[in-house]
């Protein structure tokens, strides 16, 4: 997953203690897909995928009482995992070059990103 001002890589096992092992680092070699991201002013960056990064998102939620907007790229994965979060509304993946939209945000970002992190690291 790439947010443009993160990126992060997650792995799934089912074995038992299987965790303890440490994620595969994120790849940095461009695959040639282009999707939208967020930063502090807008949503308008076009941000390079890598790696298994095969797909756009957007996701919107109200965090603190602001709503906010996070974009990117992320993998089919990702995409196709249950990602049921109470305050995350409209969380899509689309599969087209920049299928994410490029409207504008002015909320605090920084939290929303983290907060969409901490959900998919620890769920």
């Amino acid at each position: 997953m790439d947010m443009g001002i993160a990126k992060t890589s997650l792995a799934c096992c089912n074995t038992d203690k299987c965790n303890v092992q440490d994620t595969p680092d994120p790849s940095i070699v461009p695959n040639g897909k282009m999707c939208y991201s967020c930063d502090e002013k807008s949503c308008s960056n076009i941000l390079s995928c890598s790696g298994s990064e095969d797909r756009c998102f957007k996701a919107s939620g109200i965090f603190g009482g602001q709503s906010l907007v996070v974009k990117g790229c992320v993998s089919k994965s990702i995409c196709d995992a249950d990602t049921s979060v109470r305050d995350v509304q409209g969380a899509s993946c689309c599969d087209g070059n920049l299928c994410n939209g490029a409207a504008s945000v002015s909320q605090s970002f920084m939290f929303l990103c983290c907060s969409l992190l901490s959900f998919i690291l620890l769920h």
